[in-house]
């Protein structure tokens, strides 16, 4: 369990770097719009490969950053029972949940995607657009971040086995968020800093 528990902790790390420079898709496709807003409208010139080119650092950042909101718990849940339940009996379900819907899921998109890729490459698609992007950069986003995807939903599922079997932290946890325990235990620890430093002295007679 531990070799998989240091394997889960390895993906993490991989997801959470990759969130942390998604963003920077976004920067550039925020900034690659408003550059060409300001071109057409003070010299009237544009071009559809300014407005692809927005799509496509969208769709990057939006599919490779899945395994990143995965890990840190931020997808939609349609949560109307979930939250009431027993903690050990949530876990269970999201055992039944990436094992049966999100692996199977991953693996079809994998499985299906691929040769469409090979085929976008081979034939060098370009985009029906005037001025328009060659295709396949685009298409090299579905199956990257879908495979993310699927090495995050592994690392919950050994995540949330280990805590089954009292060998792994919750899983239900984000990463670096602290437990209702340890945020009361650190405010103890403030206030007790702050009485010592803020103690009167007693008058001088």
């Amino acid at each position: 369990m531990q070799a998989l528990l240091r394997l889960s902790r390895a993906i993490d790390r991989v997801n959470a770097t990759v969130g942390r420079y998604a963003i920077w898709l976004i920067m550039a496709a925020t900034a690659i719009s408003a550059i060409n807003a300001v071109v057409r409208k003070l010299f009237n010139y544009s071009s559809n490969a300014y407005l692809e080119v927005q799509w496509y650092l969208f769709a990057w950042s939006f599919l490779i950053a899945a395994g990143y909101t995965l890990l840190n718990g931020e997808h939609v849940r349609i949560d109307v029972l979930n939250h009431r339940l027993p903690k050990r009996l949530r876990v269970w379900i999201d055992v039944v949940g990436y094992s049966l819907f999100l692996t199977p899921l991953c693996v079809v998109m994998l499985y299906l995607c691929t040769p469409l890729l090979l085929e976008k490459i081979s034939s060098g698609e370009m985009s029906p657009n005037p001025g328009g992007l060659i295709r396949w950069p685009v298409w090299v986003a579905i199956p990257f971040g879908f495979g993310l995807l699927l090495l995050q939903g592994w690392s919950q599922l050994i995540k949330s086995i280990a805590y089954l079997r009292g060998q792994g932290p919750d899983p239900t946890m984000p990463p670096n968020k602290k437990t209702a325990e340890e945020e009361l235990a650190e405010s103890l620890r403030r206030q007790g800093r702050g009485t010592e430093g803020g103690a009167t002295r007693p008058l001088a007679d």
